[in-house]
């Protein structure tokens, strides 16, 4: 297939571009120079779509594209350019998929759990309808409107509902080894709050599930089967890591620090993947410590 890919350079588009390799793949990148770097020889790199002069001869689309959300303050500014990052380059595809004699048969584009809003210890699948006014839900409501768009006869739409992602390269885990290393690590106020994790390996592997499965569409969670609180996670992680637990951090310290993006830390989701594994799915890594083991032993 002709893969096009957006967000190719991230955490995971990465790993993703590396497993492409039988295929043809095209990478929007805004740094062609550096993305030469970091992926394989044989990627096409483009600077706008406008390189590709018709959506007739991609095959499928995988949109992965966005600023990271926890990373600083949700001023209005930042608020602004983490809603445009995903909703413009995805607006941008719609359109051309839509305008397309022959579109690409797969659109894949990334949402987050943060759709569903928090949700205590309810357990959380694709079919739960979610009316909520916080940044999160809004952020990813809009993102799905946008692709569900591209779906016709001719192009199927999969949504990506992403958990968070642990990997060594980048991402959450790796900002929370050090602390964790020094014996510093700890849950988030009083851990009760859902944290839906996904390995990485697993991460890709469920795209390219939904690739190859020309059938699938809808939503998706992309975690774990059994996600854990973060006092659950923590402790697991001091555990591999073979380090004390005995600290926590405030929620006054995160709102503090991180003012109203604190509540992706603060709140949670107990998603799990059921449309996948319905789909006949199978994970790698379905439980935490197997999971921290492989990343970090």
């Amino acid at each position: 297939m002709h893969i096009l890919v957006t967000g190719g350079t991230g955490l995971i588009g990465r790993v993703l571009v590396a497993q492409l390799e039988h295929h043809q793949v095209t990478v929007l990148t805004r740094s062609p120079e550096s993305a030469q770097k970091i992926l394989p020889s044989g990627v096409r790199f483009i600077r706008d779509l406008d390189e590709l002069s018709d959506f007739s001869e991609v095959d499928a689309v995988i949109n992965l594209a966005g600023e990271p959300i926890v990373d600083k303050r949700w001023s209005e500014q930042q608020k602004g350019i983490i809603c445009s990052s995903r909703w413009g380059i995805t607006e941008k595809i719609v359109k051309r998929i839509l305008a397309a004699d022959k579109p690409p048969h797969t659109f894949i584009s990334g949402s987050a759990v943060g759709y569903y809003s928090d949700q205590g210890d309810t357990i959380v699948d694709e079919t739960l309808k979610v009316d909520s006014t916080d940044f999160a839900h809004a952020v990813c409501a809009n993102w799905e409107k946008i692709a569900k768009r591209a779906q016709s006869d001719n192009t199927r739409v999969c949504l990506l509902r992403t958990g968070i992602v642990l990997s060594k390269e980048g991402g959450a885990l790796k900002k929370m080894l050090l602390p964790y290393q020094l014996g510093l690590g700890g849950p988030i106020g009083d851990g009760s709050q859902y944290f839906p994790w996904i390995h990485i390996r697993d991460m890709v592997s469920g795209i390219l599930f939904l690739l190859n499965n020309e059938k699938k569409q809808g939503p998706f969670n992309l975690t774990a089967p059994n996600p854990a609180t973060n006092k659950a996670f923590s402790k697991a992680l001091a555990s591999t890591l073979k380090r004390p637990h005995l600290l926590f951090t405030p929620k006054f310290a995160i709102s503090l620090m991180l003012g109203e993006a604190g509540q992706l830390l603060l709140e949670g989701q107990r998603a799990v993947p059921r449309a996948l594994e319905d789909n006949g799915f199978t994970f790698e890594f379905p439980d935490l410590p197997s999971a921290l083991e492989d990343l970090l032993r």
